[in-house]
This record gives C-alpha cells, structure tokens and sequence, in this order.
C-alpha cells in the first residue's frame, strides 16, 4: 500500500522546501504555520530555507531573548553579525549558532542558501 501525504497529514508530510516556503518568507516549519499544513505547524522548533541573492542582507539587528538560533551553510558564502563577534560561513555545512539575548544581522556575500533552525517556536 503507497501512502500519500494527505493520508496523514497531521502525522507526516512531503514536499520541496523552496516550493513550499514561498509564501512564509522561507518558513517551512513553526508555530507560523497553518495547522492544515498538518506537522509543519509545531510550537517546538522553527526551520527555514533561505534562499538569498549576493548582497541580500539584513541591516537591522534583531533581538530575541527566547530562543537558541542555528545557521547552517548549504552553498554560497554568508556572513552573520553577532553583538558578540561574527562569522562568514564558507564552506557547505560551516554553521554559526547562538542563545537567547544575543542580537544578529546577516549579509549573503555570494548567492546563498542556508538552513535556520530556532527553537522554541514563539513570538517575538
């Protein structure tokens, strides 16, 4: 018997994450999420695909004293600014993470893609 997603779709899912983060700002997974979307939608952890042209960036810094943030390169070259220090990710699978009350900009230096990972998923 082959399964598709919609036979479970609260217990499992399966999809492309650049396709299907269009319309959440390359968020695939989070509180954010429409329940409908089934096990996409979790209070537990935040995934996003990014997708950024070279120059791309994030000029505002952003807070958040909640949550652990995890950065990983899958191509190009991507600079992250922490208020305590920064990192340029180079190399597939370089990574930067961070906790709670540290703030961080960003900045594609060549046409990037990274994975976030944030965890709890809360507002803010």
């Amino acid at each position: 018997m082959h399964l598709t997603p919609h036979d479970h779709i609260s217990r499992w899912t399966i999809g492309n994450a650049a396709n299907d983060t269009t319309n959440t700002r390359g968020w695939l997974v989070g509180h954010f999420i429409n329940p409908a979307e089934g096990i996409r939608s979790s209070k537990d952890v935040e995934v996003k695909w990014g997708t950024h042209p070279a120059g791309d960036k994030r000029p505002e810094w952003t807070s958040d004293d909640q949550r652990t943030t995890l950065v990983i390169l899958v191509t190009g070259h991507f600079r992250v600014d922490l208020t305590t220090g920064h990192h340029t990710m180079t190399h597939p699978g370089d990574y930067i993470m961070w906790g709670p009350g540290i703030d961080h900009t960003w900045q594609a230096l060549t046409n990037s893609i990274v994975i976030t990972v944030r965890w709890p998923s809360t507002t803010g």
